[in-house]
């Protein structure tokens, strides 16, 4: 097994090269879902925007503890003086809306809605297991549109 970086610094900037010189591009359906993404996004103007404020995928973990591979991962968007907090996990996303209130939450890939759920009297719903690429949620309640940050959950 050969060493990584390889020592000899003329085969590296080679190899270098050779990676951000790669003909193949980008897929055209990673082009289509980005273009999507970005489209939708502006698509709606009755909805507010509550941007990613925090999500433990890029926290830094303290020396000596590991994470196992089946946690959950926590995000929390904000935006408009609503806060939706998600805990994405391999048996779906379960989260809750603040200010609390009845009304409904829908998750959407760029194909459009995946799943849907009712929103509880405490701001709580549940929804199924993401999908590979980038998602948004959008909850809705008397008080409150509201759409997330496109983001990869999985």
């Amino acid at each position: 097994m050969e060493p990584w970086p390889p020592v000899d610094d003329d085969r590296f900037t080679a190899e270098l090269v050779a990676a951000l010189w790669d003909s193949t591009g980008v897929p055209e359906g990673h082009l289509a879902a980005a273009r999507a993404a970005f489209a939708e996004r502006t698509t709606d103007t009755g909805l507010a925007l509550a941007e990613l404020t925090f999500d433990s995928a890029l926290e830094a973990e303290p020396a000596g503890l590991t994470r196992s591979s089946g946690s959950a991962r926590s995000l929390c968007f904000r935006g408009d003086g609503i806060v939706l907090e998600i805990e994405v996990s391999d048996a779906g996303i379960v989260g809750q809306c603040s200010p609390a209130g009845r009304g409904r939450v829908s998750a959407r890939t760029v194909s459009g809605i995946y799943d849907e759920a009712t929103v509880d009297a405490v701001g709580l719903f549940s929804l199924g297991v993401p999908p590979t690429g980038p998602v948004q949620l959008r909850a809705y309640s008397g008080e409150y549109a509201v759409a997330t940050d496109w983001v990869c959950l999985r």
